[in-house]
């Protein structure tokens, strides 16, 4: 059984929601005031977030950053606005993928087992993969290099780990989108681009360049 928490302000739809997810026998709970949803993350401690874009007060996009100073748990958006420039901005400031609404009951429940399996499997294992004098921690999702640490988020984590699995060779998009989303008829391919760009990025900021490289038509290789 899982926590996941939702943030939606149509009680309606966030109450059927919950009903799909607990039929899963997930336990849920829907945010209660608007103003302070970290604080309801931090008080339930949540093993997965539903975020709506479209709320009171404070959008999905201005929470998530806030989650994302005080967890890496994974962060689902739920929004109307499925186009391209919401999905980019959504995994950019943290989110770990997309559900377009109206939401399709099979799509729901497809995504949410689908990203804890891929998220709390990755607990099970454990330990330290070094490269280029940086050390991957398996336990805690973090990067350190020459003392500045960085913390992945489980897309982030998946996806540097499945290079360094295969380090030296080529892994294709598709490789990546299977490893990532098991149910990967429902992803956009944007998301898997946005993905590799944030952890670039993270990367980078530690001092780590250059360390995934593009291999255009065929995919991703650790340098």
């Amino acid at each position: 059984m899982y926590r996941i928490f939702l943030v939606e302000d149509d009680h309606a739809l966030a109450k059927e929601i919950c009903r799909q997810l607990e039929c899963y026998g997930n336990e849920t709970r829907i945010v209660s005031d608007f103003h302070d949803v970290t604080g309801e993350v931090r008080a339930y401690d949540p093993q997965l977030v539903l975020m709506d874009i479209m709320l009171p007060f404070q959008n999905g996009y201005y929470w998530t950053s806030e989650i994302r100073k005080i967890s890496t748990v994974p962060i689902v958006f739920l929004s109307s606005a499925s186009d391209n420039m919401n999905l980019i901005m959504a995994i950019n400031m943290g989110g770990d993928d997309f559900i377009a609404k109206p939401v399709d009951p099979m799509v729901l429940n497809a995504k949410v087992q689908a990203i804890l399996r891929r998220s709390y499997e990755l607990s099970g294992s454990s330990g330290m993969i070094n490269f280029h004098g940086a050390d991957l921690n398996t336990n805690d999702s973090s990067v350190t290099f020459e003392g500045k640490r960085t913390e992945l988020t489980k897309n982030e984590m998946r996806i540097l780990q499945t290079l360094l699995d295969n380090k030296g060779r080529i892994v294709s998009r598709y490789t990546l989108m299977v490893r990532l989303w098991d149910d990967n008829c429902f992803v956009e391919e944007n998301t898997l681009t946005v993905n590799v760009t944030r952890l670039r990025k993270k990367l980078e900021e530690v001092g780590l360049k250059n360390v995934i490289v593009t291999r255009p038509g065929s995919g991703y290789i650790i340098s």
